[in-house]
């Protein structure tokens, strides 16, 4: 029996709010607060970026919902021009900032990037955007002004990133130092787009837009493709392995580059002849083959018992059919006839550079606010959305008597899509993760 102590310590008080082992924590302010985009670089990249992809796809809805109504919007740059520089390079760098400083960090082997040293070239090119937008409709020169704005803000960014990879310790650089050569060329492509717009310079303008898709979007979505694809299916799906030789992303890197020069040449030396119509089809339908197969090989139909990666997968099949509507389209014309028009490119843009983008950045931006790596119902819903808007212009293309309508229905459901899906994963960007940790 253990003896009772001869002088046994007076009771403890009760534990004062804040004191003790047990004690209350403070409660989180859960607001969303501007302040936070600071505390990151996803979270200053993504968030500027989902502000620019509802702006961008509302202002195309708009613009042809009062052209099918009958009313005529002023513009100073052609509507065409205008749409391809601002849907192209409008939010898609931005995704990439956020994205390039997050995973370009981790490989390279060097520390997190402060999302404040990012601040002033991120606003450069939003402020950049909104004076193009003005030019776009009031004054061409303004136009071109905004995307000089816009030009030098991302050449900062390509600039820092460039040194980083002089900083890096890590000798396998392949994945970074492609992104980094491509954004560098889309730094080009925008500087001459600004000398085009200002100047009037209509195929300078065009020339511009395509040496930013080819040269500069692209090569940067195969590549981040080529690294993460597998990866993530390897994680989510063990019996799959991480399969992704480097000789396979020199050879789709090829293959957009060969495109690039195609689509370029077209609007310097038109008609095109035969022969190298004929040589477009002998070099894109085997790419397209074996993209395809790819898609397969990586991972395709086990993906589709996972929402998340599903949506991935789904993303990287539209590059393999927009090389094969590229080498249909031009088939037809080495045979004399009027090939596809605009099917093959916005089989990429929107179908395999937009519906990727939804897909990555959706996991990013739930991995990162501390929610589980899956796609619940809204996020499901809103990507196919975004599939549907790329099914709807692809068809507006390929079926000609009902191009108007399914053009309109096209922008409308890419606008609701991607304006939902930005209000959504905007709002968890300015709070705090979700798990309560930094980041």
């Amino acid at each position: 029996m253990t003896p009772l102590p001869s002088n046994p310590a007076p009771p403890a008080p009760p534990a004062r709010p804040g004191q003790g082992a047990n004690a209350t924590r403070p409660p989180v302010d859960t607001r969303w607060r501007l302040a936070r985009l600071l505390t990151a670089p996803h979270r200053l990249g993504f968030f500027s970026a989902a502000v620019m992809l509802a702006t961008s796809g509302l202002w195309w809805a708009l613009a042809l919902a009062t052209r099918h109504a009958g009313l005529a919007l002023p513009w100073a740059v052609p509507p065409p021009l205008a749409h391809g520089i601002f849907m192209a390079m409008g939010f898609m760098p931005l995704f990439i900032v956020g994205f390039l400083f997050t995973a370009g960090p981790r490989w390279l082997g060097l520390s997190d990037v402060p999302a404040r040293s990012l601040r002033d070239p991120v606003l450069a090119m939003l402020a950049g955007w909104v004076l193009a937008l003005a030019g776009f409709h009031l004054q061409a020169t303004l136009a071109g002004l905004g995307v000089a704005m816009v030009a030098g803000g991302w050449s900062v960014v390509v600039l820092r990133f460039w040194r980083l990879l002089r900083l890096s310790p890590v000798s396998d650089q392949l994945h970074a130092r492609a992104i980094t050569v491509a954004a560098t060329v889309g730094a080009l492509a925008l500087w001459a787009a600004a000398l085009a717009l200002a100047g009037g310079h209509v195929t300078g303008t065009r020339v511009a837009t395509q040496l930013a898709l080819w040269g500069c979007l692209a090569p940067v979505f195969a590549t981040v493709s080529h690294r993460m694809i597998p990866f993530f299916t390897a994680s989510a799906l063990p019996l799959l392995d991480a399969w992704r030789p480097n000789w396979l992303l020199w050879v789709m890197l090829a293959v957009l580059a060969f495109c690039g020069a195609g689509a370029v040449a077209e609007l310097l030396w038109w008609p095109m002849p035969a022969a190298w119509r004929w040589l477009q089809v002998a070099v894109e339908a085997p790419a397209a083959v074996l993209l395809l197969w790819l898609a397969v090989r990586w991972g395709l139909v086990q993906s589709l018992r996972i929402r998340l990666l599903a949506m991935l997968h789904g993303g990287f099949v539209w590059l393999g059919l927009a090389l094969t509507l590229a080498a249909l389209s031009h088939g037809l014309q080495a045979g004399g006839g009027a090939g596809l028009g605009l099917a093959p490119t916005h089989a990429l843009t929107m179908g395999y550079l937009g519906a990727t983008l939804i897909a990555m950045i959706t996991r990013v931006a739930a991995g990162h606010s501390g929610r589980p790596l899956a796609a619940d119902d809204l996020a499901w819903a809103l990507y196919w959305g975004v599939q549907t808007a790329v099914l709807l212009r692809v068809t507006a293309t390929l079926w000609p008597a009902a191009e108007v309508p399914l053009l309109l229905l096209a922008a409308v459901a890419w606008a609701l899509a991607t304006t939902a899906w930005a209000w959504r994963y905007g709002a968890w960007l300015g709070r705090p993760r979700a798990d309560g940790r930094p980041g």
